[in-house]
């Protein structure tokens, strides 16, 4: 069987290829088709940089209550068989105390200890990581978070933007994914201002 692939077109610089691994983490890559057959991903902004260290696409669950859920971990750090390590290279969920974004995917610029087994890599650019290799030197801005005054955000000046995510799953069907019920959610993807694009 073969893995999925997900293409992200992002404007003005070409595609981005990711062969997901549902080997490795079963209920992270669900949880990420099941969004990206939404269009969820379709026309969002890069909402944070951090040159040297993350390209964190959404930290707002892309501002769609249709991501605001909570999964379980899927990384060696929670006991779980994930032999993906969150590398450069590597597409990784973000996560909280309370368990793993639903959507919230981020691309490391280099390789760090305490995120390395913590957040689990589901996948990997096959296609594209120099894109991905350039918004790490891009001008970033410094964006509000009253949510936490003691954490700076910063985000591109000019975003790169997903035009659209396609999947191709090569006939196989991936059910929704399994969620953590009865857990708060974060409070910044509540409250956040809005990075989705209008496209034309």
């Amino acid at each position: 069987m073969r893995n999925p692939l997900a293409t992200f077109f992002i404007q003005d610089e070409g595609k981005i290829t990711v062969e997901l691994r549902p080997d490795a983490a079963p209920n992270t890559v669900r949880s990420f088709l099941y969004l990206a057959s939404m269009g969820l991903y379709n026309g969002h902004a890069l909402e944070r940089l951090v040159p040297g260290f993350v390209a964190d696409m959404s930290y707002t669950a892309f501002h769609r209550p249709e991501a605001r859920y909570l999964i379980p971990y899927e990384t060696k750090d929670a006991g779980f068989p994930n032999p993906l390590p969150a590398t450069p290279g590597m597409i990784v969920m973000g996560g909280y105390d309370q368990g793993i974004a639903g959507g919230e995917f981020f691309f490391l610029f280099e390789k760090h200890e305490r995120i390395t087994w913590h957040y689990p890599a589901f996948g990997q650019v096959i296609q594209g990581w120099e894109i991905i290799e350039g918004w790490n030197h891009l001008p970033v801005k410094i964006v509000d978070f009253p949510q936490d005054p003691s954490v700076t955000i910063t985000a591109p000046l000019n975003p790169p933007v997903i035009l659209r995510c396609d999947v191709e799953t090569f006939g196989v069907s991936y059910p929704p994914p399994v969620r953590l019920e009865n857990v708060p959610i974060p409070a910044n993807w509540l409250e956040a201002p809005s990075s989705q694009v209008v496209l034309d």
